[in-house]
Formats: structure tokens, sequence, C-alpha cells
């Protein structure tokens, strides 16, 4: 069953990113009492994700927290050491927290995985994003196929006003 705003986010296990090295945290920590972005990519590496999808929130980051933002995440059904050489590639350390999901626990647990085995990638998110209020999903939007449309960070500047 696919999540919908106004249902909370699972508690899953996942491992963060920070300039200190890579940690594992649960949603619940991650989430209670703060309002954030998260940011659901196909792949940290993978063309649309890395060229067209993340750099608008690196850009926008600023932009983003001014707007009640506590923090900006973006999650990937990869291990730590490989978002964290994204993150690094990418000037996000510090910008936007990276989430590693290597077994698509998330993924699976807000119903928004992606079947990408005939590709060879195995089980990944839809791309998308989402605003989540204490926990709760207030704003939800996936990709309806490759595009980078709603779920860009420029989308999410005009929902959060």
């Amino acid at each position: 069953m696919r999540i919908q705003v106004g249902q909370r986010i699972p508690a899953v296990s996942l491992k963060r990113i920070s300039r200190t090295g890579i940690e594992d945290v649960s949603t619940d920590a991650l989430f209670a009492g703060r309002r954030v972005v998260l940011v659901t990519l196909i792949g940290a590496f993978t063309p649309d994700c890395a060229e067209k999808h993340i750099p608008g929130y690196l850009a926008n980051s600023e932009k983003i927290r001014a707007s009640g933002i506590d923090e900006i995440f973006a999650v990937a059904v990869n291990d730590g050491f490989v978002m964290q050489e994204f993150g690094n590639r990418q000037g996000l350390i510090g910008k936007v927290t990276l989430l590693a999901d290597g077994n698509a626990d998330l993924a699976r647990a807000l119903g928004i995985d992606l079947d990408l085995s005939i590709a060879g990638m195995g089980t990944r998110f839809t791309r998308g994003s989402m605003i989540i209020d204490d926990g709760v999903v207030t704003e939800l939007n996936l990709e309806p196929g490759r595009e980078v449309t709603v779920s860009s960070a420029e989308h999410c500047l005009t929902t959060l006003g």
C-alpha cells in the first residue's frame, strides 16, 4: 500500500551520512518534532538524479530552509559508502543530508518501491519528494515516469509558499 498524505512514516532503520561518517538512525528519530523534505532518488549516480534532481535541492537548500524546513534529506537504495561518495562529489554534505536504504526497507514500507530488475538495478525508490511534519506526510509528489517535475526543488518551493 502506497503512503498517503496524512499518514505517518513507518519506523525503519537507515544509514545517515554526515561529515563524521556513516551512522545508524531510525526514521522516528529523524522526523520527530521536525518539518523536513525527503527526496527519494532512483539511485545516487543515475543520470537524472545526479544531473537534474539533486542539483536543484543543493542550489535551493537555503531557500527551502528559509521556508520553514528544518532539514532536507535525500534517500536512495544504495549502501552508505556509495551515498557518502555521492555526497562528496555533489557537494551535498552539510546542505542535503543523505540517507542510505541499502535493503530497500523504507522504499517497500512506503509502498513506493520500483522494480528495475529488468535494467539490472533491482529494487529502487520511485523518484519523488515529500514534506514530512513531525513524522506525518503533508505533501507527496511522485513522478509518473523519468521526469523531474513535481518532485523538483522548484516545485517543492511552490508548495512551501
